[in-house]
């Protein structure tokens, strides 16, 4: 089996790769570095399984060259961040859209037998139906949700006109190993973690109950290997835990795994935020038979071991 992994440079595109090369698969990434870090692709390069392809998906014909010998495509690529996506909405759209629309016409012109794209929890935007279902009319607040709307529905329409299967996978704010924390638009856990390693108080937007269904990356991992691996296609799934924490929790739980005692500084709310968030993962439960193994508290661990490893 071949598979094209894109963002392959980014936190979860490169930990995908790693497993599927860890499975002696054949395994070409695509990615422009734009957002992803070139220490993220080190390990893949040693691995004779691996081909890198320095390209970007808004250029159709790169994008061609990337699918060109893929069975199977796992499309992680795409600028991330709520945030960074209200600060420059024009470059969320053409990554997201654009580049998503690219991935599936070069798929269709080629042997691609399916793929699965990564959309978000955030489409859901601010509703109070907990835990959030797949029937729930999308409402999202920003151009990112709404970037990954479209991406999905753009996987869903593929199933329907042409000649392989997709499916869209909602993930729950993920987080584990490989994760960036030192950008501006770092997600909350890398962004934490590093900080109170280093004793600093990290910041909260709001008054931190706020709350997330938070993923650690194992389990994705396996949402997108069971979805290559089922037979069905045109469908959208939730990828979380289905349960949520408090940004107040993940300080306390990072204060007991690190033995410390920092309390977090508080500031303004962030635009665009979405004030809660958890997954009813049921369907994807029944469907492909995702099934997280790994728990909250446990990819937290797993994190700060990866960090200190790494930086300390």
């Amino acid at each position: 089996m071949t598979y094209l992994v894109t963002g392959v440079a980014g936190f979860i595109g490169s930990n995908i790769a790693r497993h599927l090369l860890d499975e002696d698969y054949t395994v070409y990434g695509l990615d422009n570095l734009e957002t992803g870090l070139e220490s993220n692709l080190e390990e893949l390069l040693q691995d004779q399984n691996f081909e890198f392809i320095d390209g970007d998906l808004r250029n159709r014909d790169d994008v061609h060259t990337a699918v060109a010998d893929a069975q199977y495509v796992l499309h992680e690529g795409a600028v991330p961040s709520v945030p960074r996506s209200v600060d420059d909405p024009v470059l969320s759209t053409e990554a997201n859209c654009t580049g998503t629309a690219n991935l599936i016409a070069a798929a269709h012109e080629t042997d691609v037998k399916k793929i699965v794209v990564a959309s978000s929890s955030s489409v859901y935007g601010p509703t109070e139906i907990s835990p959030k279902h797949e029937n729930i009319p999308p409402n999202p607040v920003s151009p990112y949700a709404l970037s990954k709307y479209y991406t999905e529905q753009l996987a869903v329409q593929a199933s329907e006109y042409y000649d392989f299967d997709s499916v869209a996978l909602r993930y729950f704010n993920v987080f584990g190993p490989h994760q960036d924390p030192e950008s501006d638009y770092a997600a909350v856990i890398p962004k934490f973690i590093d900080m109170m390693v280093q004793g600093e108080r990290p910041p909260i937007y709001g008054d931190g109950t706020q709350s997330r269904d938070f993923t650690y990356i194992d389990n994705v991992i396996q949402a997108n290997l069971n979805a290559i691996e089922s037979d069905i296609t045109g469908e959208v799934l939730n990828v979380g835990c289905g349960d949520s924490y408090t940004i107040n929790e993940i300080v306390n739980e990072l204060n007991g795994i690190l033995k410390t005692d920092i309390e977090p500084r508080y500031t303004d709310p962030r635009p665009g935020d979405v004030p809660h968030s958890k997954a009813d993962i049921s369907k994807a439960s029944e469907l492909i038979g995702y099934d997280p193994n790994v728990s909250f508290h446990e990819g937290l661990k797993r994190t700060v071991e990866w960090y200190r490893n790494e930086h300390c």
